[in-house]
């Protein structure tokens, strides 16, 4: 059986004897009926097999349930038991509810979460067709990904310039997410020994851990290396005294890991001293990262590879954002454009 890579192993693992059975009608004996057994299996399959993050693994049980539920509802408790009509009348189920109407990007995930559960059961040989194969998600509207611009950025990181703790560490911290393009949930697993350097010299590259623990390595621009070191000689062990030992690289007041939360709340805390009339999020310097290197001149593939996607069609959706930056300048710019 595959095993996770990386770090992530260890988590997916403990992530895996944490699947809870789903919560279903199992009558009076309390028996998981053999269609519930087949989602068990399939949770334990993504969270140990593939490796997907605790999250990912909670929102597909989450989906499953309701599909079981509808299921129930119909009396069909076995993998075998369901029909296409009957993966067909829960999509029309979610499209009509009347109590809780669904947006369009929780019916497609739900139903995204059905149709890799029935294509996990014709893979494993419990049923001979995958029923779910023809249903279609409702279509997203195309939303491009919000990028602040060079200037924005800067006054966004000269904010936390400091000699105190704090901003010893916000500065280390959102210059790396601005290098790199790192996510958040990335940068808050960081640990010391992932920053690394050549002998005798400081760091220089940066080890992140992305979806489904797969491993890259990404550059650190001069800023982010001298924020970093500054951080890790004149901050870090000061912050490492307050609590616990922990390898992690970037520490809160008491010596713990920074959570997400607590990446949000530096960024929110830095953009308004910066004045910058806007909310911006973690995912505001990922999305400023991937912008900036293409209007720099950088190679789309490059990117795909520095921001972890499997697809190069995941990274061109920033090229239209460069686009309509282009058009924008040309309108504003040329006296004939408008």
């Amino acid at each position: 059986m595959r095993t996770p890579s990386g770090r992530n192993a260890r988590d997916s693992v403990r992530g895996a004897d944490e699947v809870d059975v789903v919560e279903a009608d199992r009558g009076e004996t309390g028996a998981m009926s053999a269609l519930e057994r087949s989602v068990d299996h399939y949770l334990r399959y993504v969270a140990i097999e593939r490796g997907l993050s605790a999250n990912t693994v909670a929102a597909y049980r989450r989906d499953l349930a309701g599909y079981l539920a509808t299921l129930g509802s119909l009396g069909i408790t076995t993998p075998e038991g369901v029909s296409q009509g009957d993966v067909s009348a829960f999509a029309q189920r979610l499209r009509t509810r009347p109590d809780a109407p669904l947006t369009a990007s929780s019916m497609a995930r739900m139903l995204s979460s059905v149709r890799n559960f029935h294509r996990f059961l014709l893979d494993e040989g419990v049923v001979q067709e995958n029923v779910a194969a023809e249903i279609k998600p409702p279509k997203l509207a195309s939303r491009l990904p919000k990028a602040i611009t060079v200037e924005q950025m800067a006054a966004v990181l000269d904010a936390a310039a400091g000699d105190d703790l704090q901003s010893l560490r916000d500065k280390a911290l959102l210059e790396l997410l601005y290098a790199t393009g790192a996510r958040v949930s990335e940068a808050t697993a960081l640990n010391v020994d992932d920053v690394l350097g050549s002998e005798g010299r400081s760091a220089d590259l940066i080890r992140l851990f992305g979806k489904g623990g797969k491993e890259r390595i990404v550059p650190l621009g001069s800023f982010a290396r001298t924020a970093i070191d500054s951080y890790l000689v004149r901050a870090r062990p000061l912050l490492s005294a307050r609590g616990k030992p922990t390898p992690a690289l970037f520490l809160g007041v008491r010596g713990a890991r920074v959570s997400r939360q607590n990446v949000w709340l530096i960024i929110r805390a830095r953009a308004e001293q910066a004045h910058l009339g806007i909310e911006i999020s973690p995912h505001t310097f990922r999305h400023s990262f991937a912008t900036h290197l293409l209007a720099g001149g950088a190679d789309v593939r490059v990117v795909q590879e520095l921001l972890g996607h499997a697809s190069v069609a995941t990274t061109q959706i920033y090229t239209l954002v460069t686009a309509d930056t282009l058009r924008d300048m040309y309108t504003m710019a040329h006296p004939r454009a408008r």
